[in-house]
């Protein structure tokens, strides 16, 4: 289906405009070998069981490459095949593209199927453990999860039981004062129990909620570090108990998670640097195997970087068909709205300048990585892969500067730009009259993207549409 665009959808369009300008990491090598088994299976108008049977081993190995537990491998690529042969399929005038489309189904399904939120919604405050291992990031992780709840309209509170690592108090102190959360002071003399419990009786008098509680890690599991969290656990009752795991360390991380479920009954996950996670076993494997699902995804160092984990949003991504839906959320929650009004006032108006675009460079700054942005936009992945697209990560620093350097009158009317000028702006920004000439290039492009679409806009009954479907 296609979705039409909201009044942002102005903004977030000339984002997607203004990152085509710049031409990933996570699950490259499974997406780029996926990709191989799909395209010989479009190639035939008809599929044998043979040709089944040699996807489903090339399937096989690319997910046991990815580091996915075997078991789970086994499973998936069984019921992919036992689909595959099906009469209707076998039938299908697009036999290939029914296949694929079996493979994203139960790749959905693999990932959780659904989105899986947090529970805060009872008694106030709700309390939020925790757990991990040391070196998964879970103080990180406990201020980016008070900054997604603050988001959502909660009024969070960041407390540390963790009196066994030297500084652990003085450490989520450090990252909650960075995103202007309150931390519970506690004293480190006390027990983790009693700190819990003092916090959880704070935030009930202050009406903050929820709690959410940075307990103590170690190098690895031992029975005196889950005895701690068992008693936390019976005497806070909290509404989630969520696993941090570092995707990084692949079949390590499964172990981890299932050691954890066994003793406290976790109802979650948080998977941290899975965008540093190229082969993707953690994600693919943790919820197959503990039948607990993945709630949030860290996809960055920045202290906002942390998504809702969507299972149907993962599998296109990981198939190599982006995720339109995820772009709009990061160029919507990237946007202050004041400014977003008057900047679609402004492209509705035809007033669109190199201050207009030098804005949208800078909104496409807050939104991450720029891989993990491309990476989302359909096709552009596979371009990377295939090497006909190659990412300039300092096109957004070079392009401000030389819109810097230009005179306020330049910026407005840029068609005067001539020549003459155009190596004074070179000169002044340390860049070639060729990035120059680019940038030009790019703006007016994009203006013209802009101008059609305010065009159709006016047409009567017209419903907008994104340049691609979703």
């Amino acid at each position: 289906m296609e979705r039409a665009v909201a009044p942002s959808g102005w903004l977030w369009a000339g984002l997607v405009t203004v990152v085509g300008a710049f031409c990933c990491l996570m699950f490259e090598s499974l997406t780029a070998k996926l990709q191989e088994v799909f395209k010989h299976l479009t190639g035939r108008g008809r599929l044998s069981e043979q040709d089944v049977a040699e996807a489903a081993r090339q399937l096989r190995l690319a997910f046991l490459e990815a580091d996915v537990n075997l078991k789970v491998v086994k499973d998936f690529v069984g019921s992919i095949r036992e689909q595959a042969v099906g009469q209707e399929v076998m039938a299908s005038l697009t036999p290939g593209q029914q296949v694929i489309k079996i493979v994203r189904d139960e790749l959905t399904i693999l990932l959780g199927g659904t989105i899986s939120d947090l529970d805060i919604g009872g008694p106030s405050p709700a309390v939020l453990m925790l757990c991990g291992l040391q070196g998964s990031g879970k103080t990180t992780t406990a201020a980016k999860l008070a900054t997604h709840v603050r988001r959502q309209g909660a009024k969070p509170l960041l407390v540390a039981t963790d009196v066994h690592r030297p500084a652990a108090i003085e450490q989520l102190k450090m990252v909650a004062g960075e995103v202007e959360v309150p931390v519970f002071d506690a004293r480190p003399t006390d027990t983790p129990l009693a700190i819990a419990q003092a916090a959880v009786k704070h935030a009930e008098s202050a009406r903050l909620s929820p709690v959410i509680i940075d307990t103590a890690g170690r190098l690895h599991i031992d029975e005196a570090m889950m005895a701690e969290l068992r008693e936390q656990k019976a005497a806070l009752h909290p509404s989630d108990i969520l696993l941090v795991v570092d995707a990084m360390t692949g079949q390590d991380a499964v172990k981890a998670a299932t050691e954890f479920d066994q003793a406290l009954n976790l109802t979650g996950f948080i998977l941290t640097k899975l965008d540093g996670d190229a082969r993707g076993g953690a994600a693919l494997s943790i919820r197959a195997v503990t039948g607990k699902p993945i709630k949030f995804a860290g996809i960055g160092e920045k202290l906002d970087a942390i998504e809702p984990f969507h299972p149907d949003r993962m599998a296109s991504r990981i198939m190599g068909m982006g995720d339109v839906l995820t772009l709009i959320d990061r160029a919507e929650s990237a946007m202050d709205a004041g400014r977003a009004e008057e900047l679609e006032r402004r492209l509705r108006g035809g007033r669109f300048d190199l201050n207009d675009f030098l804005e949208q460079l800078r909104q496409v700054s807050t939104m991450g990585p720029l891989d993990q942005f491309l990476e989302m936009v359909p096709g552009v992945a596979a371009l990377q892969r295939r090497g006909s697209l190659q990412v300039d990560h300092d096109a957004l620093k070079r392009m401000e500067a030389i819109i810097q350097s230009m005179t306020p009158a330049e910026r407005t009317r840029p068609e005067m730009i001539g020549g003459s000028r155009r190596r004074r702006i070179a000169r002044g920004s340390g860049t070639r009259v060729q990035d120059v000439n680019q940038l030009l290039a790019q703006f007016k492009q994009m203006k013209q993207l802009l101008g059609q679409m305010a065009e159709q806009e006016r047409r009567p009954g017209h419903r907008a549409r994104l340049p691609f479907s979703i």
